[in-house]
Parts: C-alpha cells; sequence; structure tokens
C-alpha cells in the first residue's frame, strides 16, 4: 500500500511540474503568494482535537509520547490503575468509538458559536489517521475504531452550512519505524516523507479539497528533509483548491514566523504589537490541553469573558482567533465546551460588526488604564471596552472628533452622547440602565463614526 501512495504522489508532483507551475517550489516564490481574501474576513475559527488520545483521556493530546517516550511515571501509573496488563497504545484504538459522533450537530454547533471556520486533527503526532489513509494501514478510522471516515462526514456536514474546512496534519509521527530511521539518519533519507507523509497531504487535499492546511509536527527536520515546497508548489499551482486554500507557517523546523501562507509563530501566541504578517492565534477552552481530559476541572478552563478578550486583543492587532475544544473518544464535545462555544457565539450575534471583515486601525488599544481595543471597517472605528467604567463615562483619548461625530452601542438602540475631552479624545456617557438590559454581560462595542 505504501508503495503505490508513493508512485501516485510522483506521479502528481511530475504532472504538476509538466504544466509549467506559476509558483516554483521554493520559499521566495511561495511566500509571495497572495493569501485568498476569505481566512482574513472570516476572523473567527473553532479547532478539533480528536484522535486516539481522546481514549485515556488524561494528561493531554500527548499522552503517548508522555508515556511511552518519556516513560512518565504518573503515565505509567495511570495506565496500570485504568487498563488491563501489557496494554498498548495501539490497544486504546478499538476503544476509539465516535458512537455518538454526530457531525451535523457538530456543524449546527460551531455556527452558533460564530465560526467562520473548522480545523480538524486528521492526523496528530501518534499517526492514527481519521479517515482511511492508503498508506496508514490498520491505524485509521475506517479499519479500526470508529469504523467511519470522520474527516469526510464532519466536511459534508460543515459544507452544508457554508462554513469553510481546515485540516490539521502532522508532518512526523513519533513511533513510525520509517520515521525513526529517518531521524537516525540525520534526515539524510526521505523514506517516511515519501511513503507516508506526502502521499496523505496529497491524497488529503485530493478527496476532501480543503479551505485551509494546517501543518504541524515540523520542528524536528529541516526544509530538505520534509519536501513542503513542492507539495506547496503543486498546492498552489494544480490542485483543485489552488486559488482558495490557505496554509499556515509549520512546514520545517525553522519555518515557523517566516515561510509558509498565515503565520501562527507558536500555540497560543501573541505579538504585543500589530505584526506585519498576517496571523492566527490557537488557543483551547481547557488551558491545560488540546485532546480531551476527563479529569479538567472547571477553574482549568476558560470562562467566557477570557475568550472574548483574547478574540478582541487578537482581532485588533490584525489575527484571526482559532478556539479548541476536545471532544471525547465517543464524539461527545461535553456540555462546557458547548456552553463556552454557545457564549461566544452570542457576544458575535450583536457585536461581529467590530469582528467579522474587520482592520486593524491606526491604535489598537488605549492606554493601560483604559481596557478598550480597536477595530475598523473604512472610516467607522470600533472601540471594544472590557470593562464597565465607574461612574459611566469612558474616556477614549486615541481617536479626534469632529462636528459630525456619532457615537453608538452595538445592540442598543439609543445614540450616546460624547463631549470632547479637555486634553485630547471624547468622554462617552455609556447607557444609565440595569446590567440585565445591555445586549452583553461583558465587552461592549462603540461603533464611532465621524472621527479621525
Amino acid at each position: 500500500m505504501a508503495s503505490l501512495g508513493a508512485a501516485r504522489w510522483l506521479l502528481l508532483l511530475v504532472a504538476g511540474a509538466a504544466c509549467g507551475p506559476r509558483y516554483s517550489p521554493d520559499w521566495p516564490s511561495l511566500d509571495a503568494r497572495p493569501l485568498p481574501a476569505w481566512f482574513d474576513q472570516a476572523k473567527v475559527g473553532v479547532f478539533v482535537h480528536w484522535g486516539v488520545f481522546s481514549v485515556p483521556a488524561y494528561g493531554s493530546e500527548w499522552f503517548w509520547w508522555h508515556w511511552q517516550g518519556e516513560r512518565r511515571a504518573d503515565y505509567e501509573r495511570f495506565v496500570r490503575e485504568h487498563f488491563p496488563p501489557n496494554t498498548t497504545y495501539a490497544d486504546f484504538a478499538s476503544r476509539f468509538t465516535a458512537r455518538d459522533f454526530r457531525p451535523r450537530y457538530w456543524a449546527w454547533l460551531f455556527e452558533q458559536a460564530g465560526a467562520r471556520y473548522v480545523v480538524l486533527t486528521t492526523k496528530h503526532h501518534e499517526g492514527f489517521t481519521n479517515w482511511g489513509s492508503p498508506v496508514s494501514w490498520n491505524w485509521n478510522s475506517v479499519d479500526t475504531g470508529p469504523h467511519r471516515d470522520l474527516v469526510g462526514e464532519l466536511g459534508q456536514a460543515l459544507r452544508e452550512r457554508n462554513i469553510r474546512y481546515g485540516l490539521y496534519h502532522s508532518l512526523l509521527e513519533w513511533f513510525n519505524p520509517l520515521y525513526l530511521d529517518d531521524k537516525k539518519n540525520g534526515f539524510k533519507t526521505q523514506n517516511f516523507v515519501f511513503s507516508k507523509t506526502m502521499p496523505e497531504l496529497y491524497d488529503l487535499v485530493l478527496r476532501y479539497k480543503p479551505d485551509l492546511v494546517w501543518s504541524d509536527g515540523d520542528w524536528e527536520g529541516p526544509e530538505t528533509y520534509w519536501n513542503s515546497t513542492s507539495f506547496l508548489a503543486w498546492l498552489y499551482n494544480d490542485s483543485p483548491v489552488k486559488d482558495t486554500v490557505v496554509v499556515n507557517d509549520r512546514w520545517c523546523n525553522n519555518c515557523s514566523c517566516h515561510h509558509g501562507g498565515y503565520y501562527n509563530c507558536a500555540d497560543k501566541y501573541k505579538p504585543g504589537t500589530l505584526p506585519q504578517h498576517k496571523w492566527e492565534m490557537c488557543t483551547s477552552i481547557d488551558k491545560q490541553s488540546w485532546g480531551y481530559r476527563s479529569n479538567m476541572q472547571l477553574n482549568e478552563l476558560m470562562d467566557e469573558s477570557s475568550i472574548i478578550s483574547e478574540l478582541v486583543q487578537t482581532v485588533s492587532f490584525g489575527g484571526n482567533f482559532l478556539l479548541n475544544v476536545g471532544p471525547t473518544k465517543e464524539g461527545v464535545i461535553v456540555p462546557i465546551f458547548q456552553e463556552r462555544l454557545l457564549s461566544l457565539g452570542k457576544w458575535l450575534s450583536v457585536n461581529g460588526e467590530a469582528i467579522y471583515a474587520s482592520k486593524p486601525w491606526r491604535v489598537q488599544m488605549e492606554s493601560p488604564t483604559i481596557n478598550a481595543w480597536y477595530t475598523s471597517k473604512g472610516s467607522t472605528v470600533y472601540a471594544i471596552f472590557l470593562t464597565w467604567p465607574e461612574g459611566g463615562v469612558l474616556k477614549l483619548s486615541s481617536p479626534i472628533p469632529s462636528p459630525s461625530t456619532q457615537v453608538t452601542m452595538l445592540g442598543f438602540s439609543e445614540t450616546l452622547k460624547w463631549e470632547k475631552a479637555v486634553d485630547k479624545g471624547l468622554l462617552i456617557t455609556l447607557p444609565y440602565v440595569l446590567p440585565s438590559v445591555l445586549p452583553v454581560p461583558c465587552c461592549w462595542t462603540l461603533k464611532l463614526e465621524g472621527v479621525a
């Protein structure tokens, strides 16, 4: 099976080269490709980490590595106490049932959360594929476990709701013998790349026609090993999604924050200033893990206000916000995750005008004493303030008012009174109402028209 996959990959590569690609397989050419506009407009996505690691549901999605790679005592003790003697990681696959996986419900939930795109782990570092990969015999969701094409089912449900579909794929596999052999050879051989990684990437694109390829597992091998530039040249020139597909920056051990489409730079990355390049901040509702943990505690989860605050700050700096949930081995997104997603969606239903398709303003935030962040659309400026000021008067020093300045609050019908501050900016009188009357319980948006 591996040889067939490799042969198919080579045929695709030769076919693409014969067409005279517009983008050549080198970073100066690939980095010059304009980012498809849909990604910057989307702003909000949901990340889903789901795999065999959802079976032990302990520690994190790096369970296998901590258990067998590092031989951590707490992981060894956990397996002894919860599973039969001589249990191997491969034994977990049959318990990854996905019996309660309802892709159309997931798609509805993600739509209600305000997500414009969703990224699913098709294969994490454990190597198990959530589709019937032809080069992952008996270590995929069709041959074992769910006996279902999880990637395909979710993709169909998302597209019924016009939600963009992203596919996460790990380049490396911790314990694949071919990868370990290449690693032992100082990445001078590429047996794993040619027989596993590249065939799977081509297969994912041709089968599912993703809007986004979210690469990971890049950090050990150099670009000369992964052959990523050849794949990306094909993706941009000859693939069925060449005009719309977006990719991130995790394609080799020195690519992150330097090469690719948009930049992730690092998990939970916060630039602190306005970057010159499009970027995405990925974070997880469970602050301790990306995969599901059965023993997670409430104080280990992001609350509604912290989720919205991170979204606002990310978009103010020109980034996209990708919020992760980890389903159970049965395919259930637990109620506390659903509640967080629905709360985000409720906030976006009122304040989405200031988020979707917005651009960074000339100033991203007010002074440290005033927790307010800016976005813009054309000449309209949005000021999103995260704490209600004492006395109900908000001072914004950055906007320059004019005689035609008008201030409204999203979700509140009345025009707000304002006056010019003595030094600079505006003093805005906020609605004098009970908190229950306000459109959202936290993080309110002022729409400023006629300001400079």
